[in-house]
């Protein structure tokens, strides 16, 4: 579940226009190779967009997710899809970027998105998530542009934290636990069993497995940040799937995907799942992934989204644990230690 934060500025021409992507990372501030910022490439290019996106200069650089969108993957400068670099606590480079660009859209994932890090870390967490949103829309300013430009702003449904009504929508009352709320709990499990799967991996250990959570594709959301920007007037959205699901769940979808059944024994700290076949013993919980503060119980009411904008979910929870599971099996394939 996302909540998602759009402001119009302008009233420009909505196709075949350049947009700017500013997208996260789980330590940094923007990265192209996550998800969400590869499907929403794809997306706008798939429509005719010039698509640029920017990101954080890194010794880890890696442009796996969109090295196919590229006209010149060793340049990043040539086609639609042009690569610049750039960070959200830099006010100069940013009006450099969009003075330069020129951009009709702006989507703005960009975040220090890590919980335990947003404690550890909580005034840079602050400076990019928080501050780093006002520099850019204060480069749009410097630029002339805010006739021209639409933003999307995307957010957290951690900000709901300690949830006061179920599910939530755009009207809940905020009730953020941490500077930053989101985990990648869901990437451990499928990366995890998929070495398993192929051998390369015994177990692995989680934090709270009755966490519930309303997941959803990365696909589906970002056809609805472009269904946002389309819009006459800024409207805010909560998009989701109103699908509930624990990380339990998740773990028993992906083992029964490639042919484990997990029985779980014990409580608590000394809960292990095993192999329902062999007896191995494949989960473990540990206290050291607990959350500073967790959040348990969170769904989404999309119901505005669905009647303004005509969206809805595609791909069902099913589908989506088999799908990160494959995609793992296959990148732990050709690269153990990837």
């Amino acid at each position: 579940m996302v909540i998602v934060l759009h402001t119009l500025l302008g009233n420009a021409c909505r196709k075949c226009v350049s947009v700017c992507v500013f997208l996260k990372t789980q330590n940094n501030s923007s990265s192209m190779w996550f998800q969400d910022g590869s499907y929403l490439a794809e997306f706008l290019l798939a429509k005719g967009y010039e698509v640029h996106g920017i990101l954080r200069r890194s010794s880890s650089f890696n442009t796996g997710r969109i090295e196919h969108l590229y006209h010149n993957p060793q340049t990043h400068t040539e086609g639609n899809m042009k690569l610049h670099y750039g960070d959200l606590t830099d006010s100069t480079c940013l009006v450099k970027i969009i003075n330069e660009v020129k951009p009709t859209e702006i989507y703005n994932l960009g975040a220090q998105s890590h919980v335990k890090i947003s404690f550890d870390l909580a005034e840079y967490t602050a400076d990019v998530d928080g501050v780093g949103t006002l520099r850019l829309l204060d480069a749009v300013k410097t630029c002339g542009l805010t006739d021209t430009v639409r933003f999307y702003q995307a957010s957290t449904s951690e900000l709901y934290g300690k949830v006061q009504e179920i599910p939530q929508k755009e009207t809940t009352p905020f009730y953020p636990r941490s500077p930053y709320g989101s985990n990648f709990v869901t990437r451990k499990i499928s990366r995890s069993v998929a070495k398993i799967h192929l051998g390369q991996l015994q177990c692995f250990s989680l934090g709270n497995l009755d966490s519930k959570r309303d997941w959803g594709h990365a696909k589906d959301y970002v056809e609805a940040m472009w269904l946002m920007l389309q819009q006459k007037e800024p409207i805010d959205f909560v998009i989701a799937t109103g699908d509930v699901h624990s990380v339990r769940e998740f773990v028993e979808k992906a083992f029964k995907h490639v042919g484990k059944a997990i029985v779980w024994e014990g409580k608590n700290e000394e809960e292990v799942g095993r192999c329902q076949e062999t007896g191995e013993i494949h989960v473990k919980v540990d206290p050291k992934y607990y959350r500073p503060t967790e959040v348990d119980f969170l769904q989404g009411d999309s119901s505005k989204a669905f009647k303004i904008l005509g969206w809805k979910p595609r791909v069902t929870f099913e589908e989506l644990v088999k799908e990160m599971v494959d995609a793992d099996i296959e990148l732990m394939r050709n690269n153990p230690n990837a």
